[in-house]
Protein backbone atom coordinates (compact mmCIF):
# COMPACT_ATOMS: atom_id res chain seq x y z
CA UNK A 1 0.00 0.00 0.00
CA UNK A 2 1.29 3.73 -0.43
CA UNK A 3 2.21 5.83 2.16
CA UNK A 4 0.38 8.79 2.45
CA UNK A 5 2.50 12.57 4.11
CA UNK A 6 1.06 13.22 7.63
CA UNK A 7 0.75 17.08 8.84
CA UNK A 8 1.33 18.05 4.68
CA UNK A 9 2.73 21.39 5.12
CA UNK A 10 -0.21 22.79 2.61
CA UNK A 11 -2.96 20.66 4.85
CA UNK A 12 -4.61 24.30 5.48
CA UNK A 13 -4.88 24.91 1.70
CA UNK A 14 -6.58 21.85 1.17
CA UNK A 15 -9.15 22.29 3.99
CA UNK A 16 -10.31 25.89 2.37
CA UNK A 17 -10.74 23.86 -0.99
CA UNK A 18 -12.65 21.26 0.91
CA UNK A 19 -14.67 24.06 2.38
CA UNK A 20 -15.06 26.14 -0.83
CA UNK A 21 -16.42 23.39 -2.81
CA UNK A 22 -18.95 22.02 -0.23
CA UNK A 23 -19.91 25.67 0.20
CA UNK A 24 -20.44 25.99 -3.70
CA UNK A 25 -22.41 22.49 -3.52
CA UNK A 26 -23.99 23.65 -0.71
CA UNK A 27 -25.23 26.96 -2.55
CA UNK A 28 -25.80 24.95 -5.69
CA UNK A 29 -28.20 22.39 -3.98
CA UNK A 30 -30.35 25.40 -2.00
CA UNK A 31 -31.03 27.75 -4.99
CA UNK A 32 -31.49 24.15 -7.24
CA UNK A 33 -34.04 23.04 -5.27
CA UNK A 34 -35.69 26.57 -4.71
CA UNK A 35 -35.88 27.18 -9.16
CA UNK A 36 -37.05 23.75 -9.36
CA UNK A 37 -39.76 22.85 -7.05
CA UNK A 38 -41.83 23.05 -9.90
CA UNK A 39 -40.31 20.17 -11.33
CA UNK A 40 -41.01 16.20 -10.67
CA UNK A 41 -38.18 15.12 -8.61
CA UNK A 42 -36.46 13.37 -11.37
CA UNK A 43 -36.83 15.74 -14.32
CA UNK A 44 -34.67 15.65 -17.56
CA UNK A 45 -36.23 17.90 -19.20
CA UNK A 46 -37.03 21.58 -18.31
CA UNK A 47 -34.20 21.79 -15.27
CA UNK A 48 -32.64 24.98 -14.83
CA UNK A 49 -29.54 26.64 -14.88
CA UNK A 50 -27.89 27.13 -11.75
CA UNK A 51 -24.18 28.27 -10.79
CA UNK A 52 -23.34 26.77 -14.43
CA UNK A 53 -24.82 23.12 -13.84
CA UNK A 54 -28.16 21.86 -14.66
CA UNK A 55 -30.51 21.28 -11.29
CA UNK A 56 -33.59 19.69 -10.99
CA UNK A 57 -34.47 18.59 -7.41
CA UNK A 58 -33.09 14.90 -7.19
CA UNK A 59 -29.70 16.47 -7.87
CA UNK A 60 -30.26 19.38 -5.92
CA UNK A 61 -31.14 17.37 -2.92
CA UNK A 62 -27.91 15.00 -3.32
CA UNK A 63 -25.40 18.38 -3.62
CA UNK A 64 -27.49 19.77 -0.43
CA UNK A 65 -26.33 16.80 1.46
CA UNK A 66 -22.82 16.13 0.29
CA UNK A 67 -22.08 20.29 0.57
CA UNK A 68 -23.31 20.08 3.83
CA UNK A 69 -21.56 17.13 4.85
CA UNK A 70 -18.60 17.83 3.50
CA UNK A 71 -18.77 21.84 5.13
CA UNK A 72 -19.26 19.95 8.39
CA UNK A 73 -16.13 17.93 8.32
CA UNK A 74 -13.76 20.82 6.61
CA UNK A 75 -15.06 22.64 9.79
CA UNK A 76 -14.09 19.96 12.18
CA UNK A 77 -10.44 18.20 11.00
CA UNK A 78 -8.71 16.33 12.68
CA UNK A 79 -8.82 13.48 10.23
CA UNK A 80 -12.66 13.52 9.98
CA UNK A 81 -12.62 16.10 7.36
CA UNK A 82 -9.72 13.11 5.71
CA UNK A 83 -12.27 9.85 5.94
CA UNK A 84 -15.19 12.03 4.65
CA UNK A 85 -13.53 13.52 1.76
CA UNK A 86 -12.65 9.73 0.58
CA UNK A 87 -16.11 9.17 0.56
CA UNK A 88 -17.57 12.47 -0.64
CA UNK A 89 -14.85 11.94 -3.41
CA UNK A 90 -15.80 8.70 -4.43
CA UNK A 91 -19.15 9.56 -4.41
CA UNK A 92 -18.62 12.41 -6.96
CA UNK A 93 -16.81 10.12 -9.05
CA UNK A 94 -18.94 7.39 -9.19
CA UNK A 95 -22.31 9.97 -9.75
CA UNK A 96 -20.48 11.52 -12.51
CA UNK A 97 -19.43 8.38 -14.03
CA UNK A 98 -22.87 7.20 -14.05
CA UNK A 99 -24.32 10.34 -15.25
CA UNK A 100 -21.65 10.59 -18.07
CA UNK A 101 -22.88 6.96 -19.31
CA UNK A 102 -26.43 8.08 -18.92
CA UNK A 103 -25.87 11.27 -20.46
CA UNK A 104 -28.76 10.82 -23.12
CA UNK A 105 -30.69 8.01 -22.11
CA UNK A 106 -33.61 7.84 -19.42
CA UNK A 107 -31.36 7.10 -16.81
CA UNK A 108 -30.10 10.11 -16.57
CA UNK A 109 -32.14 11.19 -13.45
CA UNK A 110 -29.78 13.69 -12.43
CA UNK A 111 -30.74 15.74 -15.43
CA UNK A 112 -26.89 16.11 -15.60
CA UNK A 113 -25.44 17.74 -19.02
CA UNK A 114 -22.03 18.04 -20.03
CA UNK A 115 -20.94 20.63 -17.51
CA UNK A 116 -21.88 18.89 -14.70
CA UNK A 117 -20.04 16.19 -15.45
CA UNK A 118 -17.12 18.29 -15.78
CA UNK A 119 -17.36 20.12 -12.81
CA UNK A 120 -18.57 16.81 -10.57
CA UNK A 121 -15.44 15.08 -11.62
CA UNK A 122 -13.23 18.19 -10.88
CA UNK A 123 -14.33 18.47 -7.63
CA UNK A 124 -14.14 14.69 -7.01
CA UNK A 125 -10.68 14.68 -7.93
CA UNK A 126 -9.83 18.24 -5.93
CA UNK A 127 -11.45 16.37 -2.91
CA UNK A 128 -9.68 13.12 -3.36
CA UNK A 129 -6.47 15.23 -3.03
CA UNK A 130 -7.42 17.05 0.18
CA UNK A 131 -8.20 13.57 1.43
CA UNK A 132 -4.68 12.31 0.53
CA UNK A 133 -2.86 15.07 2.09
CA UNK A 134 -4.96 15.99 4.66
CA UNK A 135 -3.70 13.71 7.72
CA UNK A 136 -2.73 15.12 10.80
CA UNK A 137 -0.66 12.98 13.32
CA UNK A 138 1.95 13.68 15.92
CA UNK A 139 5.54 14.96 15.29
CA UNK A 140 6.51 11.26 15.81
CA UNK A 141 4.03 9.71 13.07
CA UNK A 142 5.01 12.48 10.78
CA UNK A 143 8.61 11.73 10.95
CA UNK A 144 8.15 7.75 11.09
CA UNK A 145 6.37 8.24 7.76
CA UNK A 146 8.84 10.34 6.50
CA UNK A 147 11.57 8.25 6.93
CA UNK A 148 9.94 5.27 5.82
CA UNK A 149 8.85 6.62 2.63
CA UNK A 150 12.86 7.81 1.88
CA UNK A 151 14.18 4.23 2.99
CA UNK A 152 13.68 2.81 -0.30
Amino acid sequence: MSHFPINHHLRPVYRVVTALISLYFLVFGILGFAQTTDLSFFAQTGTKMVLGMKANPAFSVLAMVLGAVGLLAAVLGRNIDVKVNWWISSVHLLVGTAMLAFLRTDLNVLGFSMSNVIVVYIAGMLLMGAAVYGTVGTPAEAEAEESFRHSH
